[in-house]
């Protein structure tokens, strides 16, 4: 690894933590794009090492920061995990059966559909 790449993950990291503590959105919109423009990851290896770096700080750390202040409704978040671990197990199958090019326009899409109902919307 070079002192480039070290830098480049170490700002990732911290542009993706602010991103989800501040505004709750998955660092996915930060770290994939940073690892495949700059780190030369494809996407099936951007959005497995993106998931495999939220697990521990998104699940445990900032979440307990909302949680301590009131803001975690918990009841929900177990129905939405149940959910969630089901919904994350056929997708992923799925996802790596998909040409690469065919799902970094979806993810494009799917980000700019977002942005725009964010815009937009009420």
């Amino acid at each position: 690894m070079t002192i480039s790449e070290l830098l480049l993950l170490l700002v990732t990291g911290i542009l993706a933590g602010l991103v989800s503590g501040t505004l709750g959105v998955g660092g996915a919109i930060i770290i994939i794009p940073m690892l495949t423009f700059f780190l030369g990851l494809n996407q099936y290896q951007a959005q497995g090492t993106s998931l495999g770096v939220m697990t521990l700080p998104v699940f445990v750390i900032s979440a307990f920061n909302y949680y301590k202040s009131g803001y975690v409704n918990v009841k929900f978040v177990l129905i939405i995990v149940i959910a969630f671990i089901i919904g994350s197990y056929f997708s992923s199958k799925f996802a790596v059966q998909i040409p690469e090019k065919i799902l970094k326009k979806i993810f494009g899409i799917f980000l700019a559909l977002m942005s725009i109902k964010m815009l937009l919307g009420k």
